[in-house]
């Protein structure tokens, strides 16, 4: 497996796509985020699965990688649309992977800020996590 068709896989993803996981990621695949710390890449198949149900019009777009032999660090963006308000959202985060003697992803660890980049647009929440940003701002 190569960076770049890892890198297709996800700028592609669909709900349908999701059952592609295993062509990608080693079975026991540790996978962490804001939300979620999960090992077994059938686990990291429910995120995805959840992720489709939870937002509208999902689409990652990866706009740099780092990488060598044992593994990489892929800059992206992910926009959707909250289903309550059809507005376009993007969070911009950075991935971490380490790949198995196969090529397979066997670690995923997902950096990007919660706080600002989806709590803030939350409506009650958002009104908030802004006051409490000014708040704390030097």
């Amino acid at each position: 497996m190569s960076l770049n068709a890892l890198v297709a896989f996800y700028e592609g993803l669909t709900e349908a796509h999701v059952a592609r996981f295993p062509a990608f990621y080693a079975e026991d695949a540790v996978f962490v985020d804001p939300f979620n710390d999960v090992r077994g890449v059938a686990a990291i198949q429910r995120i995805f699965r959840h992720m489709f149900r939870q937002v509208e019009a999902p689409r990652f777009a990866v706009s740099e990688r780092v990488a060598d032999a044992e593994g990489a660090v892929l800059v992206w963006s992910f926009h959707f649309r909250f289903r309550y308000n059809g507005e376009e959202q993007t969070i911009r985060g950075v991935s971490h992977l380490k790949f198995d003697d196969d090529g397979r992803v066997n670690y995923h660890r997902d950096y990007w800020d919660a706080a600002g980049e989806l709590y803030a647009r939350l409506p009650g929440v958002g009104l908030l996590m802004r006051l409490l940003r000014r708040r704390l701002a030097a």
